[in-house]
């Protein structure tokens, strides 16, 4: 098999800027097909309830049952998936549960409130979200981190109910998504995929509680379902494909730099690995060490289609102009394999996790370190953020106005109502002045 002779981009091209945008550009492939089969399925779902389910599910998941009801795995059978796993990996999920639990609890926020001098009273409530859907894919990949990564956040917010959707082709489901389910505390698991799960969890069915947010990963189907379906229920991102931005000073084994890039590209063709660094010969090691250990992963053909199609190297004159860059490409992993990283973070801001250090893979971050793997993609980081506890909570503010106050703000009040003619507003806030 040929080897990979990934592109290479020089900051001082005349034509960098162009060759940059070309390789960030990510276009969506929901098509106006795709667009279609999404809105007929949700409409089929949303007046057929049960029956629709049932009858999509034989078609995209070979899945037949008699009855909805033997869709649903309640505590019981969930707990059943973890109890049939390894020791070594009920210990894994176990761990990783608890990390992301505790890094979230940080996240909490507090209802607050102060008191004016006149008595009126101002603040905010805080509260959880009420119920919430989690969609697992059903892939190649089982992915049971983004079981923890969805559900922990929603959990430490005090989110009542978290359920959980996943296809089970063939009518098999995974004990490890299982497991990650039983350890993340998910109330009830339908055993549906695709956007016929987006629709139910968002309309509910006979069988399936509508949530009052959808969040997690899913194909371009499950990604457009949740983008139609958005208004009616809450949704997390419409996330494109994984990306890692990799800085390195040439000082790293250039083994371990190869395989943070393979870390993201073995997730799907379109996912984007690049590298930068101000050293060509560095590139050059990294280059052959990529040529050296490719042959040695499972996941080969993905990754190579990713590096050929979308990943890169950027030679840059000198570090010093690489948070620029960085804050430009805005990505979802960035890893900072320098010295001194720390020193770099009041320069960078965007990114949607940064991982500092050697010794720090970006796989830490999707497993087990504790902050969340659902990020934003596609540059997103330049308003998105992490998924957080803060996703899962509400806030309602508080107004208690005092007699005397409401004399002071209404007589504010009736000036501004009358500048907009919304003569109701005014006389509304003018009744309280001579009470």
């Amino acid at each position: 098999m040929s080897e990979i002779t990934l592109r290479r981009l020089e900051t001082s091209a005349e034509t960098f800027d162009q060759q940059l945008d070309a390789l960030l550009s990510w276009e969506s492939v929901s098509d106006n097909q795709v667009q279609q089969t999404v809105a007929d399925v949700i409409d089929q779902v949303r007046h057929r309830g049960d029956e629709a389910l049932l009858e999509l599910s034989v078609r995209f998941d070979r899945f037949e049952v008699a009855s909805a009801t033997e869709l649903v795995l309640d505590k019981a059978a969930i707990k059943a998936g973890y109890d049939r796993l390894p020791e070594e990996q009920q210990q894994a999920l176990k761990t990783a549960a608890e990390r992301v639990e505790a890094y979230h609890r940080h996240q909490v926020s507090e209802s607050w409130s102060y008191t004016e001098a006149d008595g009126t009273l101002l603040g905010q409530q805080v509260t959880s979200i009420d119920r919430v859907g989690i969609y697992v894919p059903g892939g190649t990949a089982p992915l049971a981190s983004s079981v923890i990564m969805n559900a922990m956040p929603a959990k430490v917010a005090g989110v009542a109910e978290v359920v959980m959707a996943t296809p089970a082709p063939d009518g098999k489901v995974n004990d490890f998504v299982l497991g990650a389910a039983h350890v993340a505390q998910i109330d009830r698991v339908f055993l549906i995929g695709g956007a016929q799960a987006i629709a139910a969890l968002a309309y509910g069915t006979q069988t399936v509680p509508a949530v009052d947010k959808i969040v997690g990963p899913g194909n371009i189907y499950v990604a457009t379902a949740k983008k139609q379906v958005f208004g009616k229920v809450g949704i997390d991102m419409i996330a494109g494909p994984s990306e890692i931005l990799v800085v390195c000073d040439g000082k790293t084994d250039p083994e371990w730099i190869a395989l943070d890039l393979f870390s993201q590209a073995e997730h799907d063709p379109h996912a984007q690995a690049i590298l930068i660094s101000q050293d060509a010969g560095y590139l050059d090691q990294v280059e052959a060490a990529i040529n050296r250990l490719l042959p040695t992963l499972e996941r080969a053909d993905i990754i190579r289609r990713s590096l050929n199609e979308r990943g890169a190297f950027i030679r840059i004159d000198t570090l010093d102009n690489a948070p620029d860059l960085i804050n430009r490409i805005a990505p979802e992993h960035l890893e900072l394999s320098v010295d001194d990283p720390r020193s770099w973070l009041p320069k960078i801001r965007h990114a949607g996790a940064i991982f500092l250090g050697r010794h720090t893979p970006e796989a830490l971050g999707d497993y087990c370190a504790g902050p969340n793997h659902v990020l934003p993609t596609s540059g997103t980081s330049r308003f998105f953020s992490a998924l957080g506890v803060y996703d899962f909570q509400k806030r309602s503010s508080i107004i208690d106005a005092s007699a005397e106050g409401a004399k002071t703000l209404g007589a504010v009040a009736s000036v501004l109502a009358r500048g907009e003619l919304l003569t109701a507003h005014a006389r509304s806030a003018e009744k309280r002045l001579n009470d």
